[in-house]
């Protein structure tokens, strides 16, 4: 089945897979932090997503597609993601970290075009491949094993994604609480992290635990710094998203109900965005080979 963002939203067990989803991408982040940070606040992750689906856009026969600093350029300014410094700065960091190469024959031509390197591929073969995931513990689907037998899957419902991701005002526009989070530095990551240790079973008037927080680790292990994770809390505080109490050895965080349900409403559209893009995508491959 396909679900819509309302189903999603509603589903009594997405919480739990948001919170398995969590945990599955701190293993990606572990195990690449430079790279995971692409996706660490959702200014970065519309900017990732959309190069690498310009990426997959190139056609040799049409000089206009592909990968090029003016193609992502327009693509973000047109939608006030980000500035066309922010995105050059963006570009060049992934020159620098070798997540994406200039296009072979490409290095004297004029636009340039990029493309990905193997381990951006992979990363984001894994990226989907989560996502599918948490969407198979909702209805016990195999959309994950799908795409693992048939990894052709990947360059068609990619940039499907990422075209109605842009396209969608409830996704590129988080609910203000939400986006308190996801416009700042790694604030995606620093969610991901209270997310991934909910405790779904204790619930206590509209609160709901995430278990002790070190905000100095928290700081270490996702390469920020802790006064920014700490100005990041403050604000939270402030504006009811979550709360603290002291034990007697450990500080502990709590969620508020109405953060939890406006984040599971966000995560709602693109996950029946990317519900939707697999779907599809996996109809025209048995189009195309019978």
């Amino acid at each position: 089945m396909t679900f819509s963002a309302e189903q999603l939203a509603r589903h009594p067990d997405f919480i739990e897979s948001l919170r398995q989803l969590a945990l599955e991408l701190r293993g990606v982040f572990d195990a690449g932090p430079r790279l995971a940070r692409l996706l660490a606040s959702h200014q970065r992750w519309l900017m990732t997503q959309t190069a690498y689906a310009l990426h997959l856009d190139y056609d040799p026969s049409d000089p206009s597609s592909g990968l090029t600093v003016a193609r992502l350029t327009d693509a973000i300014t047109s939608h006030r993601i980000a500035s066309r410094n922010t995105v050059l700065s963006f570009l060049d960091e992934l020159l620098t970290y070798r997540f994406i190469t200039i296009r072979s024959g490409d290095m004297r031509r004029r636009p340039r075009r990029f493309e990905a390197a193997q381990v951006s591929h992979a990363a984001m073969f894994k990226w989907l491949g989560a996502n599918l995931s948490a969407l198979d513990l909702l209805d016990g689907g195999g959309r994950a094993a799908t795409l693992a037998a048939n990894p052709g899957i990947m360059p068609l419902a990619q940039p499907r994604i990422a075209r109605n991701c842009l396209e969608s005002a409830e996704w590129r526009d988080p609910p203000a609480h939400v986006g308190l989070f996801m416009w700042t530095e790694a604030g995606g990551m620093v969610v991901d992290e209270l997310v991934a240790k909910l405790d779904l079973s204790n619930k206590d008037e509209g609160r709901i635990e995430s278990g002790p927080v070190n905000v100095r680790r928290m700081a270490n292990e996702l390469l920020i710094s802790r006064t920014h994770l700490q100005r990041l809390f403050a604000k939270a505080v402030d504006s009811g998203c979550l709360s603290w109490r002291e034990g007697s050895k450990r500080t502990y965080v709590s969620l508020s109900a109405d953060f939890l349900r406006d984040y599971c409403r966000w995560q709602a559209v693109k996950f029946a965005l990317v519900d939707e893009a697999f779907h599809w995508a996996k109809a025209e491959l048995q189009r195309e080979y019978g």
